[in-house]
């Protein structure tokens, strides 16, 4: 019962370790089974500030609901046959989508940050184009988090040097030092051929690294 974190079963399932003093938080409905004395409740409270400090989504107060989960054992977690990618944080933040987040560790602070602040007023845009929030969810701290994605999870260096553009619609999370941009791509829509969200680029500079899904599809 020593392992820290979540383990990778297979593409679409990960084990954690639950055990006193060690608190875990997941979305509802992503428990797929247990074994020992678990036990799962409503994450009303939400502490830092309250559930819609915490966690925004869509639009403005909206939260996604969280179960904590407490105890003594072991506890599969997964959610509607997403592929699924483990982070592990090491005093770091990890910026990501509210929908994306499977679960996480009860030691990662949790928090709120609108786009908007970080990338002026295209970054409220994106939001619009996207389909996604204008909020994002921060986590921060040591422990692991477990997000979800369609046809699997790529993470992209970002360096100084070489900032990355990225279709909004397939963003998952970054960390780092790294701020976004959501700028328009001239020919990108014609050259692609698909819907109108490749007229936007998200993108972003500094020092961290992108995870992006392998699917445009929305969760």
């Amino acid at each position: 019962m020593s392992d820290v974190g979540f383990r990778e079963i297979n593409s679409k399932v990960v084990e954690a370790t639950v055990a006193p003093g060690r608190r875990l938080f997941s979305q509802r409905g992503a428990m797929l089974a247990y074994r020992g004395e678990v036990g799962f409740t409503p994450n009303i409270a939400g502490g830092q500030g309250g559930l819609r400090s915490m966690i925004g989504r869509r639009v403005a107060g909206e939260a996604t609901p969280l179960m904590s989960v407490e105890g003594e054992g072991t506890v599969l977690f997964g959610h509607g046959g997403h592929h699924i990618q483990v982070i592990d944080l090491s005093g770091d933040t990890l910026y990501v989508e509210a929908d994306r987040l499977l679960a996480f560790e009860g030691t990662l602070e949790q928090g709120t940050v609108f786009l908007g602040s970080q990338g002026g007023v295209m970054g409220m845009v994106r939001g619009q184009v996207s389909g996604q929030g204008l909020f994002t969810t921060t986590l921060r701290g040591h422990g692991s988090v477990a997000v979800m994605a369609h046809g699997g999870v790529i993470e992209i260096p970002i360096t100084p040097q070489r900032p990355v553009h990225v279709d909004p619609q397939a963003y998952v999370a970054h960390h780092g030092d790294v701020r976004n941009r959501l700028s328009t791509a001239l020919g990108w829509r014609d050259m692609v051929g698909r819907g109108s969200g490749e007229a936007f680029q998200l993108e972003l500079s500094g020092s961290g690294a992108v995870y992006v899904q392998a699917s445009e599809e929305k969760l």
